[in-house]
């Protein structure tokens, strides 16, 4: 297939800068004609590639993008999914070439979006019109559901999924949204934590008040908030919300050797972020703790005078930002009510104090050792030369988890990106070598299922 690829290759780059070209910023009202637009681009695609009952579905956001190919008699369904949507670009000034004007340098393609996630969605799209063209057929039943929403946490996927799940029921789901280790090595992620998101919001007084007149004798909302902010860990680094680790599994020695295996080095870590020292819970490494062990971050704090100079008040109110990432069996909704329990009984006398959750999602795990991991683990070695690694993603797909539950089948994260290409950043790229292997992975990987 490679020689196919290369054959096509040039055709298929021009194809992918006029998919990078639309902005179709899901979070952006301003941008819905282009998300649109994106749709409809994608739509258009997967008929070129031969795909049949191809729909552009509308939900209450942006449209979601359906299509598929069901002739391959007692062979198995492989669902493929991914997202059209893209980040906002900001901050312009940062960026070297425009983001919506996709450039070629250096091997790499360089737009919004190439990496997160159009430039690997479009891989499977490619692979699929290559092998019908070669062969006529696909090797398997596919279907694509592709959504438009990703980036703004997919409210309207989830409900899709559970309304449709015979439209959608899967052998297997593939999705090529994750990253490599390092160039050269690829990985299939086996893990996802789970998010929780919520704003904590403090008020006293019901104006701020002269700190001459009225400080010491009244309660000053950001000491509150400090003092909140503060119960919430131990000197071990563990999280002190009673009740947190519920549902928290012991790891495996499998499974910390599995993280054993991905290269980590500490100092290097250390001198590239500045720092003297990592940071987390006693009794766990770097690569645990930021893959298999849930965490509670302060991401933003507010209050008081913020500007030049100084301004002597006691402050009516303060506001924090904080998140969660969740493991194993714990569940967003409970853990949300244990942080509330916390902060109403570790509050001081005089704060009025309230919690907002803005996001959840459910953890995921994966088996390494399912057949449908370790066909797309063969795949990969057979073009790469190089047999990945399962690594555990510390950050969140939320719609993940909601695919293996609902549609009851394996999850295979067949990720094409690398962890140096700017995703959610300025100058986003996608190394042109991982597109085209990429291509060439997906066509053996379904012919090999």
């Amino acid at each position: 297939m490679r020689k196919q690829v290369e054959l096509h290759k040039s055709r298929f780059l021009t194809e992918l800068v006029e998919f990078l070209s639309i902005p179709s910023i899901s979070s952006l009202s301003e941008h819905k004609p282009d998300v649109q637009r994106g749709a409809k681009w994608l739509a258009d695609s997967l008929e070129l590639a031969g795909m049949e009952n191809v729909e552009i579905i509308k939900t209450e956001g942006h449209p979601i993008v359906y299509g598929d190919w069901l002739h391959a008699d007692d062979k198995p369904t492989v669902l493929i999914y991914g997202h059209y949507d893209v980040q906002p670009a900001d901050p312009l000034e940062l960026w070297e070439t425009p983001p919506f004007e996709p450039t070629i340098k250096d091997d790499k393609i360089y737009a919004r979006g190439a990496t997160d996630d159009k430039g690997q969605l479009f891989i499977h799209v490619k692979a699929m019109q290559l092998l019908m063209e070669e062969h006529g057929k696909l090797p398997v039943n596919v279907k694509f559901c592709i959504e438009g929403e990703e980036e703004v946490a997919s409210p309207n996927l989830a409900p899709f999924i559970k309304e449709n799940q015979e439209k959608l029921s899967a052998d297997a789901v593939l999705i090529s949204d994750t990253s490599f280790i390092e160039k050269g090595q690829p990985a299939i992620c086996t893990s996802l934590r789970g998010a929780l998101a919520l704003e904590l919001n403090v008020e006293t007084a019901n104006t701020d008040l002269h700190s001459g007149s009225y400080g010491g004798g009244v309660p000053n909302s950001i000491h509150t908030l400090v003092e909140l902010l503060g119960s919430f860990h131990n000197n071990q680094g563990q999280v002190s919300v009673e009740g947190f680790y519920e549902g928290v599994p012991e790891p495996t020695e499998q499974l910390r050797n599995e993280v054993a295996e991905i290269p980590f080095d500490e100092e290097s870590t250390k001198k590239q972020l500045g720092l003297d020292v990592l940071y987390g819970e006693n009794g766990f490494t770097f690569q645990e703790r930021v893959g298999i062990r849930p965490t509670l971050e302060i991401n933003g704090v507010g209050g008081g005078f913020q500007g030049e100079g100084l301004k002597t008040i006691v402050p009516s109110q303060a506001q924090a930002k904080i998140s969660c990432r969740l493991v194993g069996d714990q569940d967003p909704s409970e853990v949300f009510k244990r942080i509330e329990q916390h902060i109403q009984k570790q509050k001081p006398v005089g704060s009025k104090v309230t919690l907002n959750q803005l996001i959840q999602a459910k953890p995921v795990s994966l088996d390494s050792t399912n057949e449908m991991i370790q066909k797309a683990a063969s795949s990969f070695e057979k073009v790469y030369g190089v047999r990945p690694l399962f690594p555990k993603e510390g950050g969140s797909i939320p719609i993940v988890e909601v695919f293996s539950r609902v549609l009851d089948a394996p999850v295979v994260l067949m990720g094409f990106g690398l962890p140096s290409e700017n995703l959610h950043a300025p100058n986003e790229h996608l190394h042109i070598e991982n597109f085209t292997k990429g291509i060439e992975t997906v066509c053996d990987y379904l012919l090999d299922l």
